[in-house]
């Protein structure tokens, strides 16, 4: 990646005024608790660096557990938002893949498909070492993402849809050439018209952040399906892992 070029969306005003809106799935109180209780644990009585922390939706709960949180936001307008709800969570502008903080943390994480937003190789790779460069010995680093949805794919086409409602239609597109995807947001508005907001990704497999964490070195610790610590396998749609920088 050369300097000054970041693979990555850059989140506007009107995407972080709405971030919050969300109530259900990983934005439910319930997946919250969860979440940030899985993270304190990891923390122990040492501080944590979130990479793309947006607007706290993790950061705020986990400081709520005595966890001294940083963050690292490439939004201003996502960081923005966190600032006007705490002024406790120190927030430095930039990106995850090459960005660095003051310090040395017990806990570096990224939640919610965020490690996809960076969409190129290379600058996943740069930000397995940028998170192993944050981490004292022993420290762990975390990545909660999906497992790419390929084998819901129907022969010759290159779409799956992840959400059909009255208000909401999503679907993501998939070129498995470069791994790189797109998710199609097409959102209802008060006046019955549609607005379209794509996002860019770059869906990665459990064996490739392996390797990734290896050229970082980082050791795998564990693997779950999810938050609750549920078992990893074949049929998993997404997973929580969990990288150690040796002793």
């Amino acid at each position: 990646m050369n300097s000054g070029e970041v693979p990555s969306d850059l989140w506007t005003e009107m995407q972080a005024e709405t971030y919050d809106d969300a109530t259900e799935g990983p934005f439910s109180p319930e997946a919250i608790e969860r979440t940030s209780s899985f993270l304190a644990e990891l923390a122990g009585s040492g501080p944590a660096l979130e990479f793309a922390i947006g607007t706290g939706r993790i950061a705020i709960p986990l400081t709520g557990k005595g966890v001294a949180v940083h963050g690292i936001e490439y939004s201003d307008a996502m960081a923005n938002v966190l600032k006007r709800k705490t002024t406790d969570i120190p927030v430095v502008i930039g990106d995850m893949a090459t960005t660095e903080v003051d310090g040395a943390f017990t806990l570096v994480y990224l939640v919610f498909n965020t490690i996809g937003n960076l969409y190129t190789q290379q600058a996943q790779v740069q930000c397995f070492h940028n998170a192993a460069k944050h981490l004292r010995p022993g420290g762990r680093f975390v990545v909660e993402v999906g497992v790419p949805p390929l084998r819901s794919l129907p022969p010759g086409q290159s779409a799956v849809p992840f959400e059909v409602t009255d208000d909401h239609v999503g679907l993501d597109t998939f070129d498995p050439s470069t791994q790189r995807a797109v998710s199609h947001h097409y959102i209802r508005r008060a006046d019955g018209t549609f607005r379209y907001a794509p996002h860019n990704y770059r869906y990665v497999w459990p064996s490739e952040l392996d390797l990734m964490a290896q050229l970082a070195g980082l050791e795998l610790e564990a693997r779950y399906a999810d938050w609750s610590r549920a078992r990893f396998d074949s049929e998993s749609t997404s997973h929580v892992s969990v990288w150690r920088k040796p002793a």
